[in-house]
């Protein structure tokens, strides 16, 4: 029997304009909403990722983000 799908935590979220962007249109592509869509990739996380390519991105990411909140 599947889960049943209940939304129970809500959250405020800061994103940045590109990864807001990138969710809606993955949610659109999927046809889910928004918060559906991020249910699924946190769920699913590890295969959807691929760890090294992850790892590489989150470097990445963290040496640019100082600059990036100015």
């Amino acid at each position: 029997m599947p889960k049943r799908f209940r939304l129970t935590r809500r959250l405020p979220v800061a994103m940045t304009e590109d990864g807001y962007r990138r969710l809606k249109r993955f949610a659109v592509e999927a046809g889910l909403d928004e918060g559906e869509a991020l249910s699924f990739l946190f769920e699913n996380f590890d295969s959807v990722t691929d760890h090294d390519n992850l790892t590489h991105r989150l470097r990445l990411f963290n040496a640019e983000i100082d600059a990036r909140k100015k």
